[in-house]
C-alpha cells in the first residue's frame, strides 16, 4: 500500500472542524492530570459510548490504571485551558477543577462526560479508549473550535438559519 505524505495528511486532516476537549483523570498519586484532545468521538447512543485517542504518557497511564476518564468540552474562552493541557502550562498547575463523582471536572466547560472504560484498541502509536458514559451535563454556551491548526470562536452561523 502506498503511504501518504505525513505533512500532507496533517494539513488535510486539519481541515476537519472539531471542538476542543480536555481529557482528565487522576494519576497514581491521586493528582489531576489532563490532556487536550480533538479526538473525542461519540460512537453510540445505546448505550452512550465515546472514544478518545491517547499516546503513551501520564494520561494514558492514568486511564489504563483507573479505567475512568472525564471529557471536558471547552467554551469559546477556553484557549488558555487548551494550551495549558497541551503542554504549555499556565502558572496555576490545575486551573479551576473540582472532583465530581471521582473524576476531575474543569469549571466552565460547556459539556462534561464521565466515562467508564469498556475496551482498548492499540493503533500505531496511540490507544483508542472506548468508554460508556456514566454521567454527563451541559450548558448552552458557545464552544472553542479548532480548524486549520488554529483556534476559532463559536460554531458559526447554521446553514438552515
Amino acid at each position: 500500500m502506498q503511504r501518504v505524505d505525513p505533512v500532507a495528511f496533517r494539513q488535510a486532516a486539519s481541515r476537519f472542524v472539531t471542538g476542543v476537549a480536555v481529557l482528565t483523570a487522576l494519576d497514581e498519586r491521586g493528582e489531576v492530570c489532563g490532556m487536550t484532545a480533538n479526538s473525542f468521538v461519540s460512537i453510540s447512543l445505546a448505550p452512550p459510548t465515546v472514544l478518545v485517542s491517547v499516546k503513551p504518557g501520564r494520561m494514558h497511564e492514568a486511564i489504563s490504571r483507573t479505567g475512568r476518564y472525564g471529557v471536558n468540552v471547552l467554551p469559546e474562552g477556553g484557549k488558555e485551558l487548551s494550551r495549558h493541557f497541551a503542554g504549555r502550562p499556565a502558572a496555576d498547575p490545575v486551573p479551576g477543577c473540582a472532583i465530581v463523582q471521582g473524576l476531575p471536572r474543569l469549571s466552565g466547560c460547556i459539556a462534561f462526560f464521565g466515562c467508564e472504560l469498556v475496551r482498548t484498541v492499540d493503533v500505531s502509536d496511540h490507544t483508542l479508549f472506548i468508554a460508556e458514559v456514566s454521567s454527563c451535563d451541559y450548558c448552552d454556551n458557545l464552544p472553542l473550535v479548532f480548524f486549520s491548526s488554529r483556534y476559532h470562536l463559536g460554531p458559526g452561523m447554521p446553514v438552515d438559519h
